[in-house]
């Protein structure tokens, strides 16, 4: 990378949904300390609970910061610039991790990045060590994670083109609606991977949404529906084991068959795609990543999934979106930018993010 406008490290933070994050990267991307805490209170109720989840960012988040600096082996007065998820997400955690940055870069007179999540999955392939050389403009993002689903043609930092995405559910909302439906509990996503490993992929007779169809959107409601009704017939009753498996392992490929086929679609409406990226929560499923990979290879183009880590909500790819978006801008002679004023968004699709 050419030199950064900043010499001293930068702060990140996120809390975006359910998981209170904190990293601290060099200048160059270096990972120099990074905390998550998950909020485990959750699943009793079977979903993130938004108020719930705000008050556990608002008492954890000043620990988690105190450990990343710790751990980092730095001060507040060191860090040189921060930076938090803005948006999408639950509006209540985003306020809490926006505001205490915001605060603390006001404090010590440092900038503020204002980062969209969304982007911040879409870059972190682009992480340092994460590959052999830096992957470069244009790549095939499939976003996949609990309330995204999308093809994104990324031509640049603040440069989205979304070229396709779910008219319904998610597929981690399918994976987890799925999984409460076989009696897995939450989040669904782990679970149901490891059950399907008991199961035949073959043994039921699911329908494949959108497969072939023109275009790379995607729609999961009907996949789901089609599990409900393979297991109406029991009732009150448990599931056996093994039925269980079988609809679990048969419900996996669908999702990996459907996911494939997009894909195909997807690199024909990006034919100069320099690799296939995935990221996202479900990108943390085995089998999901096997057939991206097996795609990519017949293409003969890098396959990139960021560490397990990584795909899940983490405050070092909201730092890492923040140094491409400092540098994007020092690239340009533009000063590091204002984002004070910025106020945290919900909603925040990709194509409403501002190129420097």
């Amino acid at each position: 990378m050419s030199e950064l406008p900043l010499t001293s490290p930068l702060l990140a933070i996120e809390t975006s949904c359910d998981d209170t994050a904190c990293a601290i990267l060099s200048p160059d991307g270096t990972i120099l300390a990074e905390r998550v805490l998950s909020q485990t209170g959750h699943a009793a109720l079977g979903g993130v609970v938004p108020e719930i989840a705000a008050r556990a960012h608002l008492s954890a988040l000043p620990a988690v910061l105190d450990e990343t600096l710790r751990a980092a082996g730095t001060k507040l007065d060191d860090i040189g610039a921060f930076a938090a998820s803005t948006g999408p997400g639950l509006i209540g955690g985003l306020i809490v991790g926006s505001s205490l940055a915001k605060g603390i870069a006001m404090a010590q007179h440092k900038p503020f990045v204002a980062v969209n999540h969304i982007e911040a999955h879409a870059l972190t392939a682009r992480l340092p060590g994460l590959t052999p050389t830096q992957i470069g403009f244009p790549y095939l993002l499939l976003l996949v994670s609990g309330g995204h689903c999308q093809c994104v043609a990324v031509r640049g930092v603040g440069r989205y083109e979304r070229l396709g995405g779910t008219i319904d559910d998610a597929a981690g909302e399918a994976f987890d609606k799925v999984a409460k439906l076989l009696g897995l509990g939450w989040p669904g996503g782990p679970a149901l991977e490891k059950l399907a490993k008991e199961g035949d992929p073959r043994a039921v007779d699911l329908p494949r949404p959108l497969l072939g169809r023109e275009g790379c959107d995607f729609s999961f409601s009907g996949l789901k529906t089609a599990v409900a009704r393979q297991i109406a017939p029991y009732g009150q009753e448990a599931l056996p084991r093994q039925v269980a498996a079988d609809i679990a392992a048969s419900f996996q490929r669908c999702v990996a068959d459907i996911m494939a086929d997009r894909a195909e679609h997807a690199l024909a409406m990006l034919p100069d795609a320099t690799c296939i990226v995935v990221a996202g929560g479900v990108a943390a499923n085995g089998e999901l990543r096997a057939r991206l990979e097996a795609v990519a290879a017949a293409h003969h183009l890098p396959f990139v999934a960021p560490p397990l880590r990584l795909c899940t909500d983490n405050a070092v790819m909201v730092g890492w979106a923040a140094l491409e978006t400092l540098k994007a801008r020092a690239d340009k002679n533009l000063d590091a930018p204002d984002d004070i004023p910025i106020a945290p968004r919900p909603r925040w699709p990709l194509a409403e993010v501002q190129a420097p």
